[in-house]
């Protein structure tokens, strides 16, 4: 099959890039680099059966071009840094909800009718159901990067319905693993390297969040593609379990050998938008025969070697 992947530099976009090369798969890779690491694609750009196209989703043009022969899109290109929405608040709906609908007018204009696309539980909002399923009564919504990736989603349940597209919506938990570039694990890990003695945790530690490991995370889409019918397939992913800030530390600085004085940002919210509870119910996934291999501890210290590994990239992303 011939498949384009957005964001394919990216964290997610380059680990799946490598798996559908790996299962035979041709690949055409579209990423602007904005926050993609071109370390990321090394592997790929040996494979005859990869392509990089170097263009941006807000471009129209580049992105029907790109979409020549595709048989599948998997969308992962976005704006994936939560916190900073309300110092512009465009950046979301542009590479976000824009994005995505440029997408899909150039799948419309290339007759290809079958795209993944990467959600996130942030949709839930501050939801009142724990664990989350796929049903639950989408609330006010508290974060812009929740509100354009609900967006996106109503437009591709809208192509389905009126261009006969077959979408698979991705509601993900935080990703770890390897290629990680931002996030919790990043943070606490760059100001442990500055200043060993002390860490410095938004809100108060006892967040309790969910995570999911980068290869489950691609095991699970990649089953979902094939085993799930329905002209609108909407799946959860993440782990059947949950972790608070305060124990994510305690891994962290044990792995590092460090016993820092910890201080809070308080309150029970990191940054605006932030859920202090985030616990989805995978059930509908696990249907299908899916099982996370690796739980939220082991994903993390994998996470943290992978950042002791690559210095660079700390440097990169200051």
């Amino acid at each position: 099959m011939r498949i384009l992947v957005t964001g394919a530099a990216g964290f997610i976009g380059s680990s799946l890039v490598d798996r559908l090369l790996a299962e035979g798969h041709e690949v055409v890779g579209f990423d602007n680099f904005s926050t993609g690491q071109p370390e990321f694609i090394e592997h790929a750009l040996t494979s005859s059966r990869f392509t990089l196209v170097r263009g941006d989703v807000l471009d129209p043009d580049v992105l029907t071009r790109a979409m020549e022969g595709i048989e599948f899109v998997f969308h992962l290109a976005a704006n994936a840094d939560v916190r900073f929405g309300p110092l512009d608040p465009r950046r979301d709906l542009k590479q976000n909800t824009i994005g995505t609908s440029n997408v899909l007018e150039a799948m419309r204009a290339g007759r290809v009718r079958r795209i993944a696309f990467a959600s996130t539980g942030s949709v839930y909002g501050e939801a009142e159901v724990f664990p989350t399923p796929e049903n639950a009564p989408l609330p006010v919504q508290t974060s812009f990067y929740g509100a354009s990736k609900l967006a996106a989603e109503g437009l591709i349940t809208a192509y389905a319905e009126a261009f006969d597209f077959q979408g698979y919506i991705f509601r993900f938990v935080s990703i770890l693993g390897e290629r990680y570039t931002h996030g919790h694990v990043f943070d606490f890990y760059r100001q442990l390297l500055d200043h060993p003695g002390t860490l410095t945790a938004l809100g108060d530690g006892k967040q309790r969040k969910s995570y999911l490991y980068v290869q489950d995370c691609i095991d699970a889409m990649l089953l979902a593609v094939e085993k799930a019918p329905q002209h609108v397939n909407i799946f959860n992913l993440g782990a059947d379990e949950y972790c608070a800030v305060n124990e994510s530390i305690g891994w962290i600085t044990e792995h590092l050998g460090l016993s820092p004085r910890v201080s809070y940002g308080g309150g029970e919210r990191g940054w605006v938008g932030d859920s202090p509870y985030i616990f989805l119910d995978c059930s509908r996934i696990r249907g299908l025969g899916w099982r996370p291999k690796l739980g939220i501890r082991e994903a993390i210290l994998s996470t943290l070697r992978f950042l002791q590994c690559s210095p660079w990239l700390l440097e990169r992303r200051r």
